[in-house]
């Protein structure tokens, strides 16, 4: 059976940098209590008006075309994962097409809507297309432009100095290499507490889950029978419910716990250690959570990859561009075996192991 590796890698982030400083000029915040609780820094915001999810996506696709030597006309695939697309349909991988320039070829493009998972999810599904031979040049992305859509106010200041903009892609060929290419890819879900950290409006749900969780919550729907005046309400306007919220200790609590697992998954059924890890590139969520799971592996500062502090969290864009840097840095060389593991929204998580 053939093997999935990646051919070649890139990763682009906006020109304009926002430090915390940046921030606490327009919310009740400062850099000691956002480096405190994140160990963010700074994060990059796309050029309102100029640039999209998608155009970050193309730059950085346009990167691992070029490090792979890979004409764009000879991708056959493409899978982009975000929770930011430029549309709420269609979805961001025919714009991609688009701007790559490639919609003559009709490839196909999916998106998939894991969020901070996203990328490993990608992986997956690009893995298994792989193995069975059905493409031999698939373009997976992620990409965030989360900077549209934030609350830049006291009230949202607990998301909003989180998140940046960026994207990163890679290029996945068969290879009939036993000992290069991904290794295995770990896959979970529970939707049990969605609503801990979540967009949930504009939406088609109506109220419905809060109703049958027992939960009051006036999202201000009319009490008429004319049909629609549900996707946006005046009130959801009104009182901010459009913005993302997230129960944060509540997420840092789960996550510490599925990280060391799904990646302990990953590594029994290969048959490694923690100590053949030469390279964890973790979700870049929060760097507690990565510094958590690092002690809980026992791994060494230069076998874990963190750029938090840089970008902030890019969701289904943090793994790939942290990946890029690692591997550009030359701290990811052949052979090295690279585990890469994610956690959130859903909730959403997974784990891929790769030997480079």
């Amino acid at each position: 059976m053939l093997n999935a590796k990646i051919a070649g890698i890139g990763y682009h982030v906006p020109d304009n940098i926002i430090t915390n400083d940046d921030l606490a000029k327009v919310m009740d915040t400062n850099d000691e209590w956002i480096r405190e609780r994140t160990g963010i820094e700074e994060r990059r915001y796309a050029t309102k008006h100029k640039e999209t999810t998608t155009t970050l996506g193309a730059k950085a696709a346009v990167q691992a075309l070029a490090d792979a030597g890979v004409d764009k006309e000879e991708v056959d695939f493409i899978i982009f994962a975000t929770l930011s697309p430029d549309y709420y349909f269609p979805g961001c991988g025919v714009l991609l097409q688009r701007e790559l320039g490639i919609t003559n070829t009709e490839i196909g493009a999916l998106d998939i809507r894991n969020q901070c998972s996203g990328f490993i999810y990608g992986l997956s599904i690009a893995d298994q297309f792989i193995k069975t031979g059905m493409y031999k040049n698939i373009l997976l992305v992620g990409a965030e432009m989360h900077s549209m859509g934030l609350d830049f106010s006291t009230r949202g200041r607990n998301v909003t100095v989180i998140f940046g903009d960026g994207a990163g892609a890679v290029l996945l060929q068969p290879t009939e290499n036993k000992d290069q290419g991904i290794l295995t890819t770990k896959l979970h879900s529970d939707g049990t507490y969605a609503e801990k950290l979540a967009f949930i409006n504009p939406g088609a749900h109506g109220g419905y889950h809060h109703e049958q969780a027992g939960e009051e919550y006036d999202y201000g729907y009319p009490d008429t029978n004319q049909y629609g005046e549900m996707f946006i309400t005046p009130r959801m306007l009104e009182t901010g419910q459009y913005y993302p919220n997230m129960e944060g200790q509540f997420v840092f609590k789960l996550a510490v716990r599925k990280f060391p697992e799904v990646i302990h998954e990953a590594l029994t059924a290969v048959g490694l250690k923690t100590d053949d890890i030469d390279m964890l590139v973790p979700h870049q969520a929060n760097l507690r959570i990565a510094q958590f799971v690092q002690r809980t592996l026992k791994l060494q500062d230069n076998q874990v990859w963190n750029n938090i502090h840089k970008y902030g969290n890019t969701t289904a864009a943090s793994i790939p561009i942290a990946l890029a840097e690692a591997v550009q840095a030359g701290d990811v060389k052949r052979g090295d075996l690279v585990c890469l593991a994610a956690f959130g929204s859903g909730f959403t998580w997974g784990s891929a192991l790769i030997r480079w």
